[in-house]
């Protein structure tokens, strides 16, 4: 009689947890659920993009300021030396059409 109430216990326990497990995977397999998981897999990844781009942007800052040392052009006791801003080039260099070329017709 202890055997069978023991294997009939256990029999129970087993199918009450498989069942629940089972729930568990199901609900997890929702539409909605694993919709909520895409958007936190998402944000997740925005987040260490957005880590990797301010280290980036730390590593050139100070990249920056060792070609800058290296060079002389900033740096403790010495004033720093600015160089003009880029002279603008239209895209197109001159007249594109053959009659704006040859004035002298």
């Amino acid at each position: 009689m202890f055997r069978r109430t023991f294997w009939f216990t256990a029999g129970a326990v087993t199918g009450v947890w498989a069942t629940t497990k089972v729930n568990r995977k199901l609900r997890r397999l929702t539409p909605e659920s694993l919709a909520a998981q895409a958007a936190g897999k998402a944000v997740e990844a925005g987040h260490r993009l957005k880590d990797f781009a301010v280290e980036i942007k730390a590593g050139m800052a100070q990249r920056e300021r060792e070609l800058n040392d290296a060079l002389g052009v900033t740096g403790p006791g010495s004033t720093a030396l600015h160089l003009p801003p880029p002279a603008r080039r239209p895209a197109v260099p001159g007249p594109t059409h053959p009659i704006d070329r040859n004035e002298d017709h």
